[in-house]
């Protein structure tokens, strides 16, 4: 059975349960949490439906709903599916539902946190199943600016720092991908932003080689910073780590995968020829962002700063399988979003439980916490192996598929890169060892594991994902194909 308009659904759910909660009291807490976690238990459910009803032999693009909004410039209600963001709504889905899970540590503001919380989520959804250049764009921007908000007010001790300098950054990228994303529309002649239309006349008629050149940059600059492009990363550790944790969760698991999938959609797929100009460039940025972010990872001692650092390099990875332009690299990137997503949103999430608890991320006041959390130390062990690229897990696959794409034409960098793995490794296991293993600080004895059901679904949600598609790649595969044969091909 075809429900009519489901992606408008994804959409509208979370929409009306924000809306709902301005008229519940704010005392009314248990309330705002069981509205707002059902907001989005609907969500994940559809994109569930989405991803499997998807049919990655026809390809193309699927569930399309087109309304004109704004005639005379070109813009409409755009909706549509292939198989790269069929998968990533799905990662949306799975990272809210475990994010608004977490979030019952959110003691203070809970009203105006949660709505905050759904309008990041409303704007995330849209961004990735908008098929309209401007609405990606304004759908794009509603998933970030409530981030200013939710790290201000429910951030850790640096949080005002923190949310500015990420603002700061954003905006920065935001407003260079603006100016690529404008002189798209007026050199393309056609006076619409609908992508589909943009991208067939696009493959007929290309835009003149130096046109390409000069907008490309713009673009892939202006959402790389998104993506934590060396040198422009630095807002991401300490903005994850001051951020509250269902925020650290979406951010680095959710929302800075709508960079990549920005990079590949509007640059590599409509402008051909300036890729193969500028991504030997973007190739050399990418084994430093893998290897300098990795380094950093290596000196910390806040749980949480390694993991900003760690997510910062493996985005390396990503941006050294776009350089690639080959099908086994663009197959190992969108792998990748999918896997490195919920890994980062199951570390912040476990991160978050026991830093709760204790007051501290530090490692130096850690230690023996398996003792009492064997639940949580068992879920961190994985999520480490995981953001290692031990088989088993996802991310080892999409890591393999990187690595071999990107030997066919970067040698070097592509044992620099394998270096990058082996960091990985040291930097997760110090980790496990200063946390969770040797002598308890008596400071702990006293904490608790994560007793219920409830308290461990968002975990378990998480870690059966991103084990279920390690040892089973088919399941994501076909859609991922689907999607990029189409890149290839307007490649070659």
């Amino acid at each position: 059975m075809m429900i009519p308009h489901l992606l408008s659904l994804i959409l509208l759910l979370p929409t009306m349960g924000l809306g709902v909660l301005f008229f519940v009291p704010s005392d009314k807490t248990s309330l705002i949490r069981r509205i707002s976690n059902v907001a989005l238990l609907l969500p994940f459910l559809l994109s569930l439906w989405v991803f499997a009803a998807y049919n990655p032999t026809a390809g193309g693009f699927q569930f399309i709903e087109n309304i004109p909004w704004v005639v005379p410039l070109g813009i409409s209600y755009h909706l549509g599916v292939d198989g790269i963001n069929a998968l990533l709504t799905l990662l949306v889905g799975i990272g809210s539902l475990a994010a608004v899970l977490v979030s019952a540590s959110i003691k203070e503001r809970v009203k105006e946190y949660y709505i905050l919380l759904l309008l990041t989520v409303v704007g995330t959804y849209g961004a990735f199943l908008s098929l309209d250049i401007f609405f990606f764009y304004f759908l794009h921007e509603i998933a970030t600016i409530p981030v200013f908000l939710l790290i201000g007010v429910w951030g850790s001790q640096r949080r005002d720092y923190a949310a500015m300098k990420l603002t700061l950054y954003l905006t920065a990228g935001a407003s260079l991908a603006l100016i690529g994303l404008l002189a798209l529309y007026v050199a393309t002649g056609l006076g619409t932003f609908d992508f589909i239309q943009i991208q067939q006349h696009l493959a007929n008629h290309p835009l003149p080689v130096d046109v390409q050149n000069w907008i490309f940059p713009l673009i892939v600059i202006g959402f790389g910073i998104t993506l934590t492009l060396w040198p422009f990363h630095t807002w991401a550790p300490v903005g994850y780590a001051e951020a509250p944790t269902a925020v650290s969760m979406l951010h680095a698991g959710v929302i800075k995968k709508l960079g990549a999938y920005a990079i590949i959609r509007f640059a590599i797929q409509l402008m051909p020829q300036a890729a193969h100009t500028w991504m030997p460039i973007i190739a050399t940025l990418a084994v430093v962002n893998i290897l300098f972010c990795g380094i950093v990872a290596l000196t910390q001692r806040d749980m949480k700063y390694i993991l900003g650092y760690s997510s910062c390099s493996h985005m390396g990875y990503v941006l050294l399988g776009l350089a690639c332009l080959n099908i086994i690299g663009l197959n190992g990137v969108v792998f990748l979003m999918f896997a490195h997503g919920v890994m980062a949103a199951l570390a912040f999430a476990l991160t978050g439980f026991f830093a709760d608890q204790t007051n501290t991320r530090n490692l130096d006041e850690l230690g023996g916490l398996a003792k009492r959390m064997p639940f949580i130390a068992a879920c961190f062990s994985m999520a480490a192996l995981a953001s290692a690229g031990v088989p088993g897990f996802a991310n080892f696959v999409a890591e393999i598929m990187v690595l071999l794409g990107a030997w066919d034409q970067y040698h070097l960098y592509t044992v620099l890169a394998v270096l990058g793995v082996v960091i990985t490794a040291i930097y997760m296991l110090k980790a496990i060892r200063f946390g969770f293993q040797g002598p308890i600080n008596p400071r702990w004895t006293k904490v608790t594991d994560a007793q219920t059901s409830l308290a461990k679904l968002p975990f378990v949600l998480l870690l059966v994902a991103l084990m279920l598609v390690g040892c089973w790649p088919s399941l994501i595969m076909k859609h991922i194909e689907s999607g990029t044969k189409t890149i290839y091909v307007s490649n070659h």
